[in-house]
């Protein structure tokens, strides 16, 4: 009886759901960074939500990825681990990088990932097909 209940309770601990972002965002988007601080973005940025807990994507120049443990809506991510190739966008990156590791808080809704900071300046993003 006591191993019949312990199995339930392994098998319900198992289906919980995942409460960070990467439980509410679309796990098959690329999600593109559009607008950074009120300002349009022309270099390519994204960042995708690929399995619980993880976030990963490119930057203008380098792959990079991180945890993400914040239950949703909020959003912190562990350092952020990235290849290190250059290229002339290494500025724009480096910004990018500051304002993913910056961001506290997410609200995703449909195509739309938008990533706040404390003092609220917002990095928006866009899934691939909208």
């Amino acid at each position: 009886m006591r191993i019949a209940a312990a199995l339930t309770l392994v098998a319900l601990l198992g289906g919980c759901a995942d409460e960070t972002i990467s439980g509410y965002a679309d796990r098959d988007a690329v999600y593109r960074l559009t607008e950074m601080g009120g300002a349009p973005v022309t270099a390519s940025a994204t960042i995708t939500f690929p399995d619980a807990g993880r976030a990963t994507g490119q930057g203008p120049c380098n792959a990079w990825s991180a945890a993400q443990t914040a239950p949703y809506p909020w959003f912190e991510l562990g350092p952020i681990e990235a290849t290190e190739r250059g290229c002339p966008d290494l500025d724009v990156e480096a910004a990018f990088f500051a304002a993913l590791a910056a961001a506290r808080f997410s609200e995703v809704s449909g195509g739309v990932l938008i990533l706040t900071d404390e003092a609220g300046a917002e990095m928006v993003f866009r899934a691939d097909d909208t």
